[in-house]
């Protein structure tokens, strides 16, 4: 027999109840809050991961900008004679472009795999299924600060020398908001390529080579004025990482300000987010029985 007191401890315990959403798709944010321990403990153990792994550790974040840098200085600069804006040194205006181009599309090639990544995760226990993205975009975060040691360094080595004049002034603190804008444009490609990711296992073959493309269609080796047609610039635009990779070297090397193409990127990215979180949404239910 249960006892008055066993009676009252069980109706003091909370209850938790998991039903479907029912016909329509709600987006349920309020629930990262409530689980944002385990977000913070996913982000932890990627980081961990990725550096206990690594034979060469946090070299590895310092590397790739340098001999990226080197290679596109290079082929663009001493082969194909491209000029950067305002006369700047050619190493330091690819570079001011190369960490948030590579903080995209590290945070995008994490979170197209995270949901499979986690399937043993996801198959034993319930939590928002969002967190698994979220904190394959938070990780790469780690990378970018580290990378940021190589721009500090090449700063005063390019000011020294007189062939580049730092301009220390209010764009400066817009950085905070072009590496935001950054890691949310990672995120709404990131929900629909998990999201596809478990149904269709081709999509992470298909990221890749996405993000090669992505890369040269971005101003990371050249600047946005050498694209002349009007047609060209507005289709130019369509890309979200443009305003991003334009801010950054606005707010570090004094470049010219963002233009309406920002406004254009950051319109397709607020599409491709909200989108994205839907279409994320919708398919959760389907993750714990496809993956």
């Amino acid at each position: 027999m249960i006892s008055a007191i066993d009676e009252q401890r069980a109706t003091a315990l909370p209850v938790t109840v998991i039903a479907p959403a029912g016909g329509g798709v709600g987006l349920r944010l309020s629930e990262l809050w409530a689980y944002r321990e385990l977000l913070y403990y996913l982000t932890l153990r990627d980081v961990q991961i990725r550096y206990k792994q690594a034979f060469l550790g946090v070299a590895w974040a310092l590397l790739q900008p340098v001999l990226t840098m080197l290679v596109f200085a290079f082929l663009f600069g001493r082969v194909a004679h491209l000029a950067p804006e305002n006369g700047l040194p050619y190493n330091l205006y690819i570079l001011a472009a190369l960490l948030p181009w590579q903080l995209f599309a590290g945070a995008l090639a994490r979170s197209s795999g995270s949901l499979v990544g986690n399937a043993n995760l996801i198959t034993k226990i319930y939590f928002p299924r969002l967190i698994i993205p979220l904190a394959a975009v938070a990780a790469a975060l780690v990378d970018f600060l580290w990378s940021l040691l190589v721009l500090a360094v090449m700063l005063p080595w390019y000011a020294w020398r007189g062939a580049f004049h730092p301009s220390v002034g209010w764009p400066l603190l817009m950085l905070p908001l072009f590496v935001l804008l950054a890691l949310l444009a990672a995120l709404a490609v990131g929900l629909w390529l998990s999201a596809l990711n478990v149904q269709f296992r081709d999509v992470q073959y298909v990221v890749p080579f996405l993000v090669q493309i992505w890369l040269f269609v971005s101003p990371v080796a050249y600047a946005p004025g050498h694209i002349t047609s009007t047609l060209g610039r507005t289709l130019f635009s369509l890309n979200p990482m443009v305003g991003v990779i334009q801010g950054f070297r606005w707010a570090l090397l004094g470049t010219a300000p963002p233009d309406a193409s920002m406004a254009i990127s950051l319109a397709v990215m607020l599409v491709l987010l909200v989108s994205g979180l839907f279409y994320f949404r919708r398919m959760e239910r389907l993750f714990a029985d496809v993956v």
